[in-house]
């Protein structure tokens, strides 16, 4: 591909051959690195997903021009995506410097302000060619800044979802059926039979957003049922900074971060190979 491109034909791809494409949040340059050479190594397509906060820390012009430099060093597709995005003007920014793929969250609001929000955003992004992923209905947990409590979740109705996505002219939608950012409680309760009935009557790409800490068999169910895009981040978090600690009490003077980060990358593979491989994303480029 040799260069960063849209979500729209990995995601078309994904739908119509009933695999997801994963989608890893990424913070620095080392956890952008491990996302986009084990991608490469196992032929896969890959989107990197910053949430506001990590723009905040690591600036969106150097999000593009790191993957930018991973992409050119690859055949297979590699996108960038803003992650839960609640600011128009972040989001159009973002647009502005190379982002190809956005989700503009406005799931906390009115059915109608959801989509006013969002027909703004996808206005713009059409016309530099970038996709646009919505929310309808909430997750329960904590994703960067964005707190849902348990009493305040609620499912993606499969007629709200038709009108949402017609109005909107999104280019794929997540999917509230049970699953929550960050870990769980007890095993989660996946709603399938919704999901089956949003899938039966809406056409474009669904995601799965929660997906950490959600047993592999209940991800792969939700796939064959027709989610194609699967938002990992808590899992690859805990392992890598479980290195880093690790590290530190076995080297306790060292002071590299190419010593202590190397182990880090290593944790964080492992987890990147697992989850490409359960979204069934490996050898498809």
């Amino acid at each position: 591909m040799k260069t960063i491109v849209s979500t729209r034909e990995m995601l078309i791809n994904a739908q119509k051959n009933k695999y997801a494409v994963p989608a890893f949040n990424i913070h620095n340059l080392e956890t952008l690195q491990v996302v986009a050479d084990t991608a490469k190594e196992m032929h896969s397509p890959v989107i990197i997903a910053v949430t506001p906060s990590t723009i905040d820390y690591a600036r969106d012009e150097y999000v593009v021009a790191m993957a930018s430099s991973a992409a050119k060093n690859t055949d297979t597709p590699i996108a960038i995506h803003l992650d839960h995005f609640e600011n128009i003007l972040k989001i159009k920014q973002a647009i502005d410097v190379g982002f190809k793929s956005c989700m503009i969250d406005a799931s906390k609001e009115a059915f109608e302000e959801n989509i006013a929000k969002v027909q703004e955003v996808a206005a713009y992004a059409h016309r530099y060619d970038a996709t646009v992923e919505a929310e309808l209905g909430k997750l329960v947990g904590i994703e960067d800044d964005l707190v849902v409590d348990e009493k305040d979740s609620m499912y993606t109705n499969p007629d709200d979802a038709v009108t949402f996505a017609q109005r909107t002219g999104i280019d794929s939608l997540a999917v509230a059926i049970g699953t929550a950012h960050g870990l769980y409680k007890g095993k989660p309760k996946l709603d399938f039979t919704r999901l089956q009935e949003i899938r039966s009557k809406v056409s474009i790409p669904l995601v799965l957003h929660g997906a950490s800490d959600v047993p592999d068999e209940l991800v792969q169910q939700a796939i064959s049922l027709g989610i194609c895009k699967v938002n990992i981040a808590t899992d690859l978090k805990i392992p890598f900074s479980n290195a880093i600690k690790e590290y530190f009490i076995q080297n306790p003077s060292a002071n590299d971060p190419r010593k202590y980060l190397t182990p880090a990358k290593e944790a964080m593979k492992k987890i990147v190979q697992h989850k490409i491989r359960v979204c069934g994303s490996a050898d498809r480029y």
